[in-house]
This record gives C-alpha cells, sequence and structure tokens, in this order.
C-alpha cells in the first residue's frame, strides 16, 4: 500500500468511526443539502457536483456467458470531500473505485484511491467520461444512452458495451430520495434498461457475454441519519420487463426506514413509501467470519409481489478498505428475474 492510498484509507476510516456506513451520516457543514422539488438539468447532472459532500457512479450488470453460465459486474466510482470546492494539489475531494466480478463458484474485488484536481480521477459531464486510472465508464453517445464500461486488475477483468432501452428514473419525488424518518435525503436517479454485451476475464480465460445492467446516481451532503448503520438495496429486473428497486436502512435506534420504486416496462413508475414493502431475512451465510442474510423474502402488496430472492454465489463479499456483501441473485415467486444485492454495516 502506498504513502497515498494509506493516508486516504485513514482519512476515510476516521471520519466514519462512530458514524453510519462510510461516514454517511456525516454532518454537511458548509455543502449543499438537496432540496425536494429541484430539476435536474442534462448534460450538467451527468458528471460531478462538488459542491456537495458524497456522490457516486454504481453499475451493476447481470451477465450470461457463452458456456450459459451466469455471471456479476460491479463497477463503482465514489466522490467524496472533506470541504468544498478547492482546486490542484490543494482539493479535498477524494475518489475511490471499486469493481468486483462474481462467478457462481468465486468471487473477486478490487479497489483503487485517488486524490482530486491532479486528474487521476473524475467525473466529466459533456461529453460523460467517469475514470480512476484506467478504469472508466465512458459515453458513446449521448449522456448516459450508451457507455463502455472497463476495468482490468490482476485476477480479473472485462470490457463491456451499455446500450439504453427505456428511459432514467427519477426515484422517490422527482428524484429528491428520502433516507430517514427525519428527513435526511439524496438526489437519486437510474437508469435501469441497459442491455449489454462484452467480454470478461478471469483465471479461466476470456469469456463473452450478454445480459443487462443497471446504473445508479445519487449524490448528497448527509444522506444517512446519525443512527443508521448500513443497508439492504435490491435492484431487479424480471422477465415480465418490470423492475423493483427498494432498500430498507437499519438503525440501531428506530425501527428500518424503506423505500423504492416499481417500474413498468415503458419506464413509468410508482414511488413505494416507507413501510409498503417488506423485505425478510430467510437464510444466512457465513461470510469472511460474519453472518449474512443470502435469501430474502421481498413483499410488496400493492402489485401482488411475494419472491424469493437468492445469492448466485453467497462468498460475494467485498473485502476492501470499507467491506461489505455485492453480487447477483436470482428472483422466484410470483416474479421471475435477476438483479443484484447489497448489503452495508454487517460486521
Amino acid at each position: 500500500m502506498s504513502v497515498r492510498v494509506l493516508l486516504f484509507w485513514l482519512s476515510m476510516t476516521i471520519a466514519a468511526s462512530a458514524q453510519s456506513f462510510a461516514g454517511l451520516g456525516e454532518g454537511a457543514d458548509g455543502f449543499a443539502l438537496p432540496k425536494r422539488g429541484t430539476a435536474f438539468e442534462f448534460p450538467r447532472d451527468y458528471g460531478a457536483h462538488p459542491e456537495y459532500r458524497i456522490e457516486w457512479w454504481y453499475v451493476t450488470a447481470n451477465l450470461t456467458g457463452t458456456d450459459g453460465r451466469e455471471y456479476g459486474v460491479q463497477w463503482t466510482l465514489f466522490r467524496s470531500a472533506r470541504a468544498p470546492r478547492i482546486g490542484g494539489w490543494r482539493s479535498p475531494q477524494t475518489w475511490m473505485g471499486h469493481t468486483a466480478l462474481t462467478t457462481p463458484e468465486a468471487h473477486f474485488a478490487a479497489e483503487r484511491f485517488a486524490r482530486g484536481g491532479i486528474g487521476q480521477a473524475g467525473a466529466a459531464a459533456d461529453p460523460f467520461d467517469a475514470w480512476i486510472d484506467d478504469w472508466s465508464l465512458t459515453s458513446q453517445g449521448s449522456g448516459y444512452d450508451g457507455l463502455r464500461m472497463k476495468a482490468r486488475t490482476a485476477e480479473f477483468a472485462f470490457e463491456l458495451d451499455l446500450t439504453a432501452e427505456g428511459p432514467m428514473v427519477f426515484h422517490g419525488d422527482n428524484g429528491f430520495s428520502v433516507k430517514s424518518a427525519e428527513g435526511q435525503a439524496s438526489y437519486y436517479f437510474s437508469q435501469p434498461f441497459y442491455a449489454v454485451s462484452g467480454a470478461i476475464q478471469t483465471p479461466n480465460g476470456q469469456m463473452d457475454v450478454t445480459g443487462h445492467a443497471w446504473l445508479d446516481r445519487e449524490y448528497s451532503s448527509q444522506p444517512l441519519g446519525r443512527t443508521q448503520s448500513g443497508w439492504d438495496w435490491f435492484a431487479l429486473t424480471f422477465e415480465s420487463g418490470h423492475r423493483l428497486m427498494t432498500f430498507a436502512l437499519r438503525d440501531s435506534q428506530n425501527a428500518a426506514f424503506s423505500s423504492g420504486s416499481w417500474i413498468s416496462p415503458d419506464g413509468t413508475f410508482t414511488s413505494i413509501s416507507d413501510g409498503s414493502i417488506t423485505a425478510t431475512p430467510l437464510r444466512t451465510s457465513t461470510v469472511n467470519g460474519r453472518e449474512v442474510p443470502t435469501e430474502w423474502r421481498l413483499e410488496y402488496p400493492a402489485r401482488s409481489v411475494d419472491i424469493t430472492v437468492s445469492a448466485i454465489n453467497p462468498q460475494a463479499w467485498n473485502d476492501l478498505a470499507f467491506s461489505y456483501w455485492e453480487g447477483p441473485v436470482r428472483a422466484t415467486g410470483t416474479h421471475i428475474g435477476k438483479g443484484y444485492l447489497e448489503m452495508t454495516g454487517y460486521e
């Protein structure tokens, strides 16, 4: 670990201690706060928002190889700031990249760190380009309509083309997504309609793949309450063409706060209010020394949804500076499909 990486990791870890996961419940003094009723502006909002403290570009992809096997890929770029705008080497902007590849038998994960202001990492709006070193998510057309996603590590690599086949979705109240009973919120929108083609590389060799992907965009300055300790987040694509995003934010002092979106094949969607959907753990797995729920029951009576969500590989633990479970899942029951599950705060 280089001195630069060590210093970055220490600063982020200190900030996160005694706070919500990864410091997301930390105070927002000096930063902008999301406001209900704010209109998004594109292409500006494709890129970075340094006036906010926290931001990410998050892609998950469910893939099938020419060998008929299931694979999953994650590509994430995080931006975090210790203070509002300053340029150059004095920039308080810090960047972290996570990537992972999951097979039914193995899970690989890697991370990278960068300091803002020197070009090593960033996110440009027009044309859209997000990168950290040679890991990149780059527009191949207008905005997020077509993207090329690349990453290479010592153990795995991928290069995938993502083509949007539906509109973006703006969660909550037109993109104003409430995260707690106290009112903490973020701006949150997604492109859940990507068709994917390309190739992955594992220790077993290269494999051509096709499938579907989901891009999440979120930024805020204090998206969690101080007693919220982690979340369980689901993004599912069903064979019917419908899609479901839902999350439950666990709280050490209060009931979990839940929200989400039910998305029709044409992109119209219904916001799911707190308490309207229930996520119940059915089975846990011993993962990296802790017990983690890897099979869930999701019930959403308003849409007659009653499904079981199961991990394709229960050992999909990202053992990184901020560790968490992230991997592809299958859905069975009233709706059949695939998707991704992310679980944080299981320490």
